[in-house]
């Protein structure tokens, strides 16, 4: 939509400030827009990306609550899955090396989510309209996945390579061992599993303060 420009009684020449204003108001939203779909400054670190994002931090104590899945491992899948990138996605197949193809799968935000198994967790979990690009809503269907993965297999909610299996192939899939024949992904797990137990001990440490509220902060 065009800006309407107001013109003065008496010179009829145009009223700018009328256009400045809601131009460093666009910029001002696309800068909120980039810093929220931007990945925190220091991905392999737990307690400075809860520093940087306390929503999240308040988002995955509600998922862990909710489920009853560590903060530690649901933080590992997603540092796995997209390095903390809300809009992520495959990369494109290329058609003769050059031209760009259809993406492998429809794998989409935090949690790299498939659209069959996104609309899966929306209906089970009651999370309706839920988005793969929030982190709040990844978090939660990570916790919920894991949560899944431990009634129906058995597995641990601190094994997060084992869980991660499950995530990557399924439960079924899990089951069947179909992972084992997939050294890429024995190795993913193998990540997965070394970034929860880092990031647990990191949260150990910083868990009391991101606790604390901004009152308690400030006066500490």
């Amino acid at each position: 939509m065009k800006a309407k420009v107001k013109q003065t009684a008496i010179s009829g020449e145009c009223d700018h400030s009328r256009l400045i204003r809601p131009a460093w108001l666009v910029v001002g939203l696309l800068f909120v827009s980039a810093c929220a779909s931007s990945a925190p400054r220091n991905v392999a670190n737990v307690c400075s990306i809860f520093e940087e994002r306390r929503s999240w931090y308040r988002a995955a104590k509600a998922a862990e609550a909710r489920w009853q899945v560590p903060i530690a491992v649901n933080m590992a899948f997603i540092y796995q899955e997209s390095s903390f990138r809300a809009r992520a996605r495959p990369e494109r197949n290329r058609i003769l090396w050059i031209l760009p193809g259809r993406r492998p799968s429809t794998a989409y935000g935090f949690a790299q989510a498939l659209d069959s198994t996104w609309e899966d967790y929306e209906n089970r979990s009651g999370n309706y309209r839920a988005s793969r690009a929030d982190f709040a809503d990844a978090i939660d269907f990570v916790a919920w996945y894991n949560a899944n993965s431990q009634r129906f297999s058995g597995i641990a909610n601190t094994d997060a390579r084992n869980l991660y299996y499950a995530y990557h192939e399924g439960i079924g899939g899990f089951q069947r061992g179909s992972y084992r024949s997939k050294e890429w992904l024995l190795q993913a797990a193998d990540r997965v599993q070394s970034n929860a137990v880092r990031f647990d001990s990191q949260l150990a440490g910083c868990r009391s303060d991101l606790d604390k509220n901004w009152f308690q902060r400030l006066n500490s």
